[in-house]
């Protein structure tokens, strides 16, 4: 399963994101929202945002190892 984690620099929530990301040992594309006006539109008032690529699906901030295992599993 892809992932991606939108954020953007210097984002204390982003980085307690990846942390839990690491924890549970997941790997995340990491997309910095500032690069693409879209993106910031989109995502802006919303990072950390944790993105499944096969389903679209998001999970926005906050969340835990547990709130993501259960992210994960979703159908």
């Amino acid at each position: 399963m892809r992932l991606v984690l939108y954020g953007k620099e210097s984002c204390h929530l982003c980085d307690e994101a990846e942390v839990v990301l690491r924890e549970l040992g997941i790997v995340a594309e990491y997309i910095d929202i500032t690069s693409d006006a879209g993106l910031l539109e989109n995502y802006g008032i919303r990072i950390p945002v944790l993105k499944r690529l096969d389903s679209r699906a998001e999970l926005g901030w906050p969340f835990d190892a547990e709130r993501v295992a259960r992210f994960l599993t979703e159908k």
